[in-house]
């Protein structure tokens, strides 16, 4: 679905995506991981059209996609929701969802003077593709709130609900466990699997939470220094010597056996250190 060819993206003499070549395959759920200023989210900005690579090459579909801006990506099926939710905070959930889907009859003035049954009709259709939405997400509680009101985590749910709204193809959704309780990880989680076994959507995700990985993500991409460090499952991933050094600076190799670091030691058992 997305093929990411030796892109790369410099900031004066910084270089933020350095050489990422990838690929997220038709129907997945993607992990992308990696530590802090892997350029994981730059490299999502690139692919979104928020700014053009440096270098590189980005297809969808087979399609070459590079340099477009969001507005065109969104037309071809390519959406993405952000780490702080960008929700019209002075609308209610519902008026939010119906937003989405454009153009509409409605936005035109000649439409609305001298078609109005038009613009009726194509409303109805859209408000109830926003009320199954608001039901597939459980937000009926909260479908009259404005959205300013509501929390981390209904934003986050809100924000996938916008994509719902249109034939998205593929969906980037940048962490979207950050400030979310556990429960409504959850829920978000669940929509996310129910929307790709049972409606084919491709999502590519990053993330922190590690357990949030592991239930959703097949496979995971794992980022360092701008580039791709490697790829498979969470677990292979997870015990790659390179994945652990590039997050905590050091690797298994250099961790001293249990007898070594014993020696070392020179604190009788059971005492406590200074």
């Amino acid at each position: 679905m997305i093929r990411v060819e030796n892109v790369i993206k410099r900031f004066g003499g910084l270089y933020a995506v350095n050489g990422a070549t990838l690929e997220i395959a038709k129907g997945s759920i993607t992990g992308l991981i990696g530590p802090n200023g892997a350029g994981k989210t730059t490299l999502f900005n690139i692919i979104a059209g928020a700014f053009p690579p440096t270098s590189g090459r980005i297809f969808l579909d087979g399609g070459d996609i590079t340099g477009l801006k969001p507005h065109e990506l969104f037309q071809k099926g390519l959406l993405r929701t952000f780490q702080i939710a960008h929700e019209f905070a002075t609308l209610t959930v519902r008026e939010n969802l119906m937003m989405v889907p454009g153009p509409q009859a409605g936005e035109s003035l000649i439409s609305a003077w001298f078609r109005p049954a038009e613009v009726r009709a194509e409303e109805a259709r859209i408000r109830a593709r926003a009320e199954e939405i608001i039901e597939f997400l459980n937000l009926g509680h909260v479908a009259d709130e404005l959205a300013g009101n509501l929390s981390g985590g209904q934003k986050k749910l809100l924000e996938l609900g916008r994509t719902m709204m249109v034939d998205a193809k593929v969906v980037f959704l940048d962490e979207v466990g950050a400030g979310v309780n556990r429960t409504l990880l959850q829920t978000i989680a669940d929509a996310i699997l129910r929307l790709n076994r049972e409606r084919g959507y491709t999502f590519c995700v990053i993330e922190h939470d590690m357990d949030f990985i592991a239930k959703l993500c097949d496979p995971v991409i794992v980022m360092a220094e701008g580039a791709v460090l490697t790829k498979g499952t969470v677990e292979a991933v997870l015990a790659n010597e390179q994945v652990i050094e590039a997050y905590l600076g050091t690797g298994l190799k250099n961790k001293p056996a249990p007898d070594e670091a014993a020696a070392a030691d020179p604190t009788p058992s059971g005492e406590a250190t200074p």
